[in-house]
């Protein structure tokens, strides 16, 4: 209850329109650290994924080695995933087979999952490229990529996918566009093609200025999604800075579409619009601090997180929207790489 009740005197607080900056900021850190323990405590009941998105950003956010231990566990499955799918490789027809059980098993649950397992049926090996491109760059970021026998064979294999007229086709881009910036950055990470660049120019191309204002809300926070994971890609998911200048159409488009963004994206969206910002160094702007404001007010006092749009109160549905709220809420300023799993997996490649 005392816990609830500071949590209570938190967003009372943050609801008083003379604050000082100073203050407001450290009611925006309370709230943001409210979220995490109320998390902490029910880590251990949340799936194996959830515990490994949000330990990933809680140790590239504060460093503390005590995330280290589900980040190696995380480490450990990983190895074993792309250990079978580097064999299976060496196998005809393996990538084939491996895609139409992908799409098959694929969630049919929202309408924005029926329609990206469509689009995904349509394309061949795509679906499990994308996931073995997902593994890949995971295991670069844990410094475990080296160490990972044959795994020139994933990396030869990424370069034979037609990757560029994927990422650039519209209807790919219309459905899938956080997905599209993603994978550009990540193939151009592991060296396979730098395709950001195109990938750019076939976004703006689809989603012009003039059109923005007409889409219905599932594609205009598709675009959003987008348009923050541009930056959020390039930062190797909450490992360094970003170049701001690189990355100046995006923070123009998300400053233009400010009343937007609070009015029609969701706690997530706007979350990570907020960390587009934070990760161009620009923490100042004033659209961070509306969406910090926003995200303290969205805070549901009885549980004690952000709920769902439709007031779904669930800790594991809640998790993706909460850990982005906290990181908005909390951010320090200083990003922490890795973890380099190398040396505890024992995975260390000598030189």
């Amino acid at each position: 209850m005392k816990k609830l009740f500071s949590l209570i005197m938190v967003l009372a607080l943050a609801g008083c329109a003379a604050m000082e900056p100073h203050a407001e900021r450290d009611v925006q850190r309370d709230a943001g650290l409210a979220i995490q323990e109320i998390y902490e405590q029910a880590l251990p009941t949340l799936s194996e994924n959830k515990q490994r998105h949000f330990a990933q950003r809680l140790y590239r956010l504060t460093g503390e080695q005590r995330w280290r231990a589900l980040n190696r566990a995380y480490g450990e499955r990983l190895i074993v995933q792309l250990e079978e799918d580097i064999v299976g490789l060496a196998e005809p027809g393996y990538a084939a087979a491996r895609s139409r059980t992908i799409v098959a098993d694929y969630s049919q649950s929202t309408a924005k999952q029926r329609a990206r397992r469509a689009m995904l049926g349509e394309w061949g090996e795509i679906a499990f490229a994308r996931s073995l491109l997902f593994r890949l760059v995971q295991a670069e970021y844990h410094d475990l990529l080296p160490a990972i026998e044959n795994h020139e064979r994933a990396l030869g294999y990424q370069a034979e996918v037609d990757w560029s007229t994927f990422l650039t086709d519209p209807s790919v881009i219309g459905v899938y566009a956080a997905q599209v910036a993603n994978y550009t950055y990540f193939l151009h990470q592991l060296g396979v093609m730098d395709l950001r660049r195109e990938v750019e120019e076939a976004f703006r191309r689809h989603y012009p200025p003039d059109r923005v204002a007409e889409l219905d809300d599932a594609e205009y926070r598709n675009w959003l999604y987008g348009l923050t994971h541009f930056v959020i890609a390039d930062s190797h998911y909450y490992q360094r800075k970003v170049d701001p200048e690189v990355h100046a159409w995006v923070l123009e488009a998300l400053e233009r579409e400010t009343a937007g963004i609070l009015a029609r994206a969701t706690a997530d969206i706007q979350a990570e619009v907020a960390l587009a910002f934070l990760l161009a160094g620009r923490e100042n702007h004033p659209l961070v601090g509306r969406v910090r404001e926003s995200l303290v007010a969205a805070v549901d006092p009885a549980s004690g997180i952000i709920p769902s749009p439709s007031g779904e109160k669930g800790l594991a549905g809640g998790e993706h929207r909460n850990v982005l709220a906290i990181m908005v809420l909390r951010w320090p300023g200083r990003l922490h790489p890795g973890p380099d799993l190398s040396d505890s997996l024992g995975l260390r490649s000598a030189e």
